[in-house]
Order: structure tokens, then C-alpha cells, then sequence
């Protein structure tokens, strides 16, 4: 009978354990509140279908050839992505170079020296805190021949990006800078293993404990197999991982802005994809960052030459980058750190 007894005293204390666990949810879920939709809406209106489109048609054209870590083509990419942050007047994360250069001996041996591109708005409250937009800009290159030309794979990524940059940028022209400061960061070497966003998790051009989360975008201008009748939707990876309040947040920011369905298949823990470990994002989750990664799914051209700027759905791939920039403002703006699952 005493064993019964201590028994359902810890059944007890269990329940009542849970019940408070899940009430902090609750009141965590409930306290995200959206409050300056309409100005948020209007900044993520200047990303547009048609600058998108012209952007990758460059990114993943025949002047990059294929864009391969160290090569011509992937150094012509990046001073690409450096000339639109110059003219956009947006700053440099890294002196004035707009790069962060990784050495030859940090990469596997067939690969030469290559660089991450580093943009940055100083936020204006906050700025010693950061948000970090990732998405890789390298490719596969020429394989028997041919050019694969990674027009989502990772064009989709890297224009989306650029769009973002410039609409926070607009906001910051009319007087409404972010609290916190924003990394924009175009990832190398991310086909040959994550090598690019290791590179700086290890060489951190800001102190990672004061980086708030790291939204990465890789491939998001397609629709797979399984949406093909209901295209309106984004696959997100990670985003309950390490804060469930991150994973909160998105969930609200989508149903005031873009209201797309949010697909969360393949970030369940038994995956068998293991997508959660398969790009940049990875690297930072590591290292206890909350991330989000953004993702279509694969389809038949994944990583083939006929991965072109044709196939990509421009419209789609525009609201996709509207809800990360929407994601992206409530982070760079919201009052406090966001809680950690340890801390809840």
C-alpha cells in the first residue's frame, strides 16, 4: 500500500508538472501579437514578380556557369550580389569588401579559395543585437558538359534575399530602421557540405550568442509532387527545434500577411530525408541559434542541368519571400530575446 501510495503522489506531481508546462505554452502562443500589419504589408509589396524574375534569369544564366564553389563563374556571382548592395546603398557586414573570404585549406582539396557575401542594416535600437538571413549562392557547376544552372536551387534563395534587403532598406530611406541589426548572408560551399555557413559559425563576423535566429532560405521557386494541385504553400524546418517561440511567431505572421499553408512534413525527428541537416541553417542550430528553413521540396530537376529560370513560379516564390521578410521584421523588431525551449 506505501509503495501505491508514492506511486500516485509522482503521478500526481506529473500531472500537475504538464499542465503548467502547457499552460506556459499556451500564454507564450497567446502573448505574440501582430501590431503594425499594414506597414509590414507595405514594404513587403516592393518585392516584386518581375524584379525576381529578372534577377534569377541573371543569377542562373550561362555568365555564372553553373556557379561552383572557387571558380570564375561562383566569383562572378558573388561580385554580382556585392553590386546590388552597393547600389542599394545597403552596408557591408565586413569592412567594404562586402566579402568574408574562406582559404583553400578550409575546404575539401579539389576546391580553390572561395567567399561568403556579407550585407548589413544597423539597427537602430538594438544594433550590438542580430538576425541573420542565409541562403547559399553556389552550385553544382558543369557536369558531362552541361550547365547546371541552380535557378532554384539556390537562385531562388539568393534573389529572395536581395528583394528582402531592399525592402528593409526602403523602410530604412523613409525613417523606419529595424530595433535590431540584419545580416544578409550569401553563403558559398554549401553543395560540397555546408562549408560556407561552418566557415562563420567558427569565424563569426558578429558574437553568436547576441545573433537572435538565423532564417535560411534554399529553394523556395518550385512546387513538388505532393503540392502540385494546391501549389500556395512553404515546407519549414527547425523553427520549433530550439524556440518554440520562433515557431509561434511564424505561425502568426502567416495568418496576418500571406496566409500560405505551412507545411511542417519534414521536420518531423524520424524525417527520413533528414533535410534538418542538409543546409546552412544546420550550422547555426548547432551552436543553439533558432532557425527557420525555408524549403519547396525537391522535384525532377533538383540538382540537374534543367534546373532553369524558366520552370521557376515567379508569383509563388514572391509571396514566399514576402512572408519571410514579414518574419523577418516581427524578429528584428519584437521586445526581448526569444525564449529558448530550455528556458520555458
Amino acid at each position: 500500500m506505501k509503495s501505491l501510495l508514492i506511486i500516485s503522489a509522482l503521478s500526481l506531481v506529473g500531472s500537475c508538472t504538464t499542465t503548467k508546462y502547457s499552460t506556459k505554452i499556451d500564454n507564450l502562443q497567446s502573448s505574440i501579437v501582430v501590431t503594425d500589419s499594414a506597414t509590414v504589408s507595405k514594404y513587403a509589396n516592393t518585392i516584386t514578380a518581375e524584379e525576381v524574375k529578372t534577377q534569377i534569369f541573371e543569377v542562373a544564366s550561362d555568365t555564372f556557369n553553373g556557379r561552383e564553389v572557387g571558380t570564375k563563374g561562383q566569383k562572378l556571382a558573388a561580385n554580382y550580389i556585392k553590386d546590388f548592395y552597393i547600389k542599394e546603398n545597403i552596408l557591408s557586414a565586413n569592412d567594404s569588401s562586402y566579402f568574408q573570404h574562406i582559404p583553400k585549406s578550409f575546404l575539401p582539396k579539389k576546391y580553390n579559395a572561395s567567399e561568403n557575401v556579407v550585407a548589413y542594416i544597423k539597427g537602430e535600437e538594438n544594433p550590438e543585437e542580430l538576425l541573420i538571413i542565409s541562403g547559399h549562392f553556389d552550385h553544382l557547376g558543369v557536369s558531362h558538359g552541361e550547365v547546371n544552372y541552380g535557378a532554384d536551387d539556390n537562385g531562388s534563395g539568393t534573389v529572395a534575399m536581395l528583394q528582402i534587403a531592399q525592402a528593409f532598406k526602403k523602410a530604412e530611406r523613409d525613417g523606419i530602421s529595424p530595433k535590431r541589426s540584419i545580416l544578409f548572408l550569401h553563403l558559398t560551399a554549401e553543395e560540397i557540405g555546408l562549408q560556407g555557413s561552418l566557415y562563420y559559425t567558427q569565424n563569426p563576423l558578429f558574437p553568436l550568442e547576441n545573433t537572435i535566429a538565423d532564417l535560411n532560405i534554399d529553394m523556395i521557386g518550385r512546387v513538388d509532387e505532393k503540392h502540385k494541385d494546391n501549389p500556395d504553400y512553404i515546407y519549414l524546418i527547425g523553427a520549433d527545434r530550439i524556440s518554440k517561440e520562433l515557431h509561434f511567431i511564424s505561425e502568426k505572421v502567416n495568418s496576418t500577411s500571406t496566409n500560405i499553408e505551412l507545411d511542417y512534413k519534414f521536420n518531423e525527428k524520424d524525417d527520413p530525408n533528414r533535410y534538418y541537416f542538409r543546409s546552412d541553417h544546420y550550422n547555426f542550430a548547432q551552436e543553439g541559434i533558432p532557425v527557420i528553413f525555408y524549403f519547396n521540396g525537391t522535384h525532377a530537376d533538383y540538382h540537374k542541368p534543367s534546373d532553369t529560370p524558366d520552370k521557376i513560379n515567379y508569383k509563388l516564390l514572391t509571396k514566399r519571400a514576402q512572408l519571410i521578410f514579414s518574419t523577418a521584421w516581427y524578429l528584428a523588431n519584437k521586445e526581448g530575446d526569444l525564449i529558448h525551449n530550455e528556458d520555458i
